[in-house]
């Protein structure tokens, strides 16, 4: 057996958020081999296994993970020509944005709103992450995955993924069983897409007609900048998981009904059978909580509500609790129930409850 878990390894350092104990065992796996050493070594021990990417969308435990932790580090990024398309394939544990830069250098269009999200390519078929008017469930192609049940590497067309709004088949029923290994992208050189309103606005403002991927990379760019939403570790709004909750999808009379009881506009956007997608931000901050809003080591971020912020020295349940009272507010004032989008990995039922498990009313 080549791979040696180690005991004891630290994994708030492995995490945007900075939060959590050690891990019980840690392994990194720098191939699919590695990968399956690490599930017969867990099948062997009888220790529960978890993947760790990028660390971006997870909120550890303070008590750690009792279990083995594998890093996903399965590295290489291939090009290739099909047709007028281009097949960009990529190992799960290749960062995110790098890639996305390299497909906008080579023209190509199909990710570049999803510029700036932190975290590795095994990540987004997971969560199905996307951003400003774009999500890759439009442009993946298969996905390459370890199968716990067989031990065996597979190839799932996107069709058979079971993408949704910011999910998947492997967060949801397959999520212990299926490891992302590897994803491939079908993308081709065209017109980007520009249609969410911050990145409309800001392109008008310079005027340029022919936009190119490149225009919308930067504007995308720039516009995650002022939320605090790329990474920079002299920005302390960054110490995050990203947005915290997603967007909600409520029946069109729900937000009619939200628009009705305010002067202003009620961001809305339809969502198909005669629902609306709500902004999650627009929820929290008219439920009592603006950006800056804190409690001791844990808060909002200054540049955004939707990112709550390690303050410095915050633990896991100061997150939780703090989300928790952020989501009873929504509730309480609009009867919308907002829906967290970072894993929760180390925690039992009793931690969750005080947060997330609540019976779920309206929406």
């Amino acid at each position: 057996m080549s791979i040696q878990p180690a005991a004891g390894v630290p994994l708030a350092p492995l995490t945007t958020l900075g939060i959590g104990g050690p891990a019980e065992w840690f392994v990194r796996a720098t191939t699919a081999d590695d990968v399956a050493e690490a599930h017969e070594w867990s099948d062997r021990t009888g220790v529960p296994l978890f993947v760790l990417g990028g660390g971006s969308n997870v909120v550890i435990a303070d008590r750690g993970i009792p279990g083995l932790i594998v890093m996903m580090a399965i590295g290489g990024t291939a090009f290739r020509r099909d047709r007028e398309d281009t097949m960009v394939s990529a190992g799960a544990g290749e960062p995110w944005d790098p890639l996305v830069e390299a497909t906008v250098n080579r023209g190509l269009a199909g990710i570049e709103c999803l510029s700036g999200i932190p975290g590795s390519v095994g990540g987004t078929p997971i969560q199905n992450v996307g951003a400003y008017g774009q999500e890759v469930a439009t442009v993946i192609q298969d996905v390459t995955v370890f199968d716990r049940v067989s031990g065996t590497l597979a190839v799932i067309a996107a069709s058979d993924c079971g993408f949704a709004y910011r999910t998947s088949r492997f967060k949801q029923r397959d999520a212990s069983r299926l490891i992302v290994c590897g994803v491939s992208f079908r993308l081709r050189p065209g017109v980007p897409t520009v249609t969410y309103p911050d990145v409309v606005t800001l392109l008008r403002e310079t005027g340029n007609r022919t936009l190119t991927v490149r225009d919308v990379r930067d504007a995308v760019l720039t516009i995650r900048r002022r939320k605090g939403m790329v990474l920079d570790p002299a920005d302390p709004d960054t110490r995050s998981v990203g947005s915290f909750f997603t967007n909600p999808v409520v029946r069109a009379g729900i937000h009619a009904q939200t628009a009705s009881a305010f002067p202003g506009p009620v961001p809305g956007f339809a969502a198909g059978a005669g629902q609306v997608k709500m902004s999650a931000a627009w929820l929290i901050e008219h439920a009592g909580y603006s950006c800056g809003h804190h409690a001791g080591a844990v808060g909002l971020s200054s540049k955004h509500p939707l990112a709550i912020v390690n303050r410095g020295g915050a633990t896991a349940r100061d997150v939780l609790e703090f989300a928790g009272r952020i989501k009873r507010a929504v509730i309480d004032r609009f009867g919308i129930w907002l829906t967290p989008e970072p894993a929760f990995i180390g925690f039992d039922d009793g931690d969750l409850a005080v947060a997330f498990l609540f019976e779920k009313r309206g929406g």
